[in-house]
């Protein structure tokens, strides 16, 4: 994706928001076509990997794209997991940066690329496990994991949220995380 034209660190190049559009299209590969569409056919043409078993986990945006992907296909994933994930952009400023900047002002449009809103407008998906750290910068304006749990105690969709005192002690999570993930089963 082109970068920003002021070089800013969350717009462009790595930071896609998994969102198709124009500007992605004339550039790179947009992330939604390389996760949603490429990633999958390459993993089960070249690993003896079964599509049946298949689980996604991500961090920060990548986080933010593993539950939309898991929301938009969820005959297709066992598990999804996520470390601090942005879960709600269209509600903070990255995701509006982003949203605005990639779909114009159509905030329709910014739903369907928004966890929280596609859990508002019935996407499901049959459990979630999210690990976050209290000492993370960014939890209070831009991850909001909160909107994340709301969102899913109104769906009926369980949802494991681990908070760690540490944004350190969520790295060290990894292989519990991993662990519980790969099984299909979240645990606390």
């Amino acid at each position: 994706m082109p970068g920003d034209p002021a070089g800013a660190y969350d717009f462009g190049l790595g930071a896609g928001f998994y969102v198709m559009h124009a500007a992605a299209i004339r550039g790179s590969l947009p992330h939604v076509e390389l996760s949603d569409e490429e990633l999958p056919e390459l993993i089960a043409g070249h690993f003896p990997a079964d599509p049946k078993r298949q689980s996604i986990l991500g961090h920060s945006m990548g986080g933010h794209g593993a539950l939309t992907m898991a929301l938009r296909h969820p005959g297709r994933y066992r598990a999804a997991s996520a470390f601090s994930p942005v879960v709600a952009p269209s509600q903070v400023p990255w995701g509006i940066k982003a949203l605005s900047g990639y779909l114009g002002d159509q905030r329709d449009a910014w739903r369907k690329h928004d966890a929280v809103a596609l859990i508002e407008d019935g996407a499901r998906f049959s459990d979630f496990l999210v690990d976050v750290g209290d000492a993370d910068s960014f939890l209070t304006e831009q991850l909001r994991p909160e909107l994340l749990e709301r969102a899913c105690a109104q769906a009926a969709i369980p949802l494991i949220l681990r908070r760690s005192p540490a944004m350190i002690t969520v790295l060290l999570r990894l292989d519990l995380h991993g662990r519980s993930h790969a099984a299909g089963t979240p645990r606390a």
